[in-house]
């Protein structure tokens, strides 16, 4: 695996190296109040309860947090979850129960189901939600070309189903470019379709507020669900769905890898309030990550849009052989290898 053979060319360099492959985009896993928030915590609560959060395992912190959370997405309320990918999966199992529970007890009819648009370069986790509920026959799916929205109008003109979802990542992990939010907000006026986004690599790092994609591109308003991670800028553990009240009540009682997971360990959530205060705070943070984007491109002068550089090299040895270059020259970048990308575009 790329990891071991990153791990021996390391202990053979006896040497550090700097990290170009983590998302910890503002260094705030390692920052004092975020380790002390931990520290202290952990000392007077140990991991706290432990169980789901429909059980036990929710307590004053992952209140505080959610309530944090909701009025940086600029939301009415906000649920935590385990991780980003459970996030994910919970709101597409959510929304395709909604057919099932209209459908009483019986298989829906093709016009009662849901009718997802997806882009075709979504996360993992929103792509294994949707295969759930398209196998369980609760919606049919549509996969529009990456960020093309003349084909995504073209599919929802064509779609005779009533209740329509169109999701996609806000700030596309593997190539680094954005979703056209500001269009889709568009065409949702004009078809009326729920707009989910996974706003995971944009939360913190994105907006003046670090309030994501959607404030940097000013089309909050125009959000339905937004959904993130507290593992990447945060710095922490976690994912979280971002939404109104009454899309909370569903996700909570239909989305089963929320239902059936064990809450986040109070320490972990202690640490993601002091993550998110000193987000508030330190604004010089996420405003060295522009810079450095900035000061990239112009080096290099690659198109480059955001702090997502994808350098594509072609083969998987030929990605491999640049990893281990790039190791001897003290850096840790790791190549990126299908299926994560399709062959020969690593």
């Amino acid at each position: 695996a790329a990891g071991g053979e990153a791990s021996g060319q390391e202990e053979e360099l006896g040497e550090k190296l700097i990290l170009f492959s983590g998302n910890d985009y503002m260094g705030l896993s390692s920052h004092p109040a975020v380790r002390e928030a931990a520290a202290k915590v952990s000392q007077e609560y140990g991991m706290g309860p432990r169980g789901s959060a429909l059980i036990c395992g929710y307590t004053t912190y992952h209140k505080l947090v959610e309530e944090s959370l909701a009025e940086l997405k600029k939301k009415e309320d906000c649920l935590l979850c385990p991780t980003g990918f459970s996030a994910n999966m919970a709101v597409m199992t959510a929304l395709g129960s909604i057919s099932s529970l209209l459908a009483v007890g019986r298989k829906p009819a093709k016009d009662e189901r849901i009718a997802i648009f997806s882009d075709a370069l979504n996360h993992a986790s929103i792509i294994d939600g949707i295969r759930l509920i398209e196998r369980q026959q609760e919606a049919v799916v549509f996969v529009y070309k990456h960020c093309d929205m003349s084909h995504l109008d073209f599919l929802l003109s064509s779609c005779s189903i009533e209740k329509k979802v169109v999701v996609t990542d806000s700030l596309f992990s593997m190539d680094g470019d954005f979703a056209p939010l500001p269009e889709l907000v568009e065409l949702r006026r004009k078809y009326g379709f729920l707009l989910v986004i996974d706003d995971a690599h944009g939360t913190l790092v994105c907006g003046d507020n670090g309030g994501g994609v959607p404030e940097l591109l000013e089309c909050e308003s125009g959000i339905d669900i937004s959904v993130g991670t507290l593992s990447k800028a945060a710095g922490c553990q976690g994912g979280f769905v971002a939404c109104s009240t009454r899309w909370k009540s569903l996700i909570q009682s239909r989305g089963r890898s929320f239902i059936f997971s064990t809450a986040l360990p109070v320490p972990v959530v202690a640490s993601v309030q002091a993550a998110l205060h000193v987000s508030r705070k330190e604004r010089w943070r996420r405003s060295l990550v522009w810079r450095h984007v900035q000061y990239f491109a112009s080096l290099t002068k690659l198109n480059i849009t955001s702090p997502i550089i994808s350098i594509v090299v072609g083969s998987e040895e030929a990605a491999l052989r640049a990893g281990r270059h790039m190791l001897r020259s003290g850096f840790h970048v790791t190549p990126i290898r299908p299926p994560t990308v399709p062959p020969n575009s690593c």
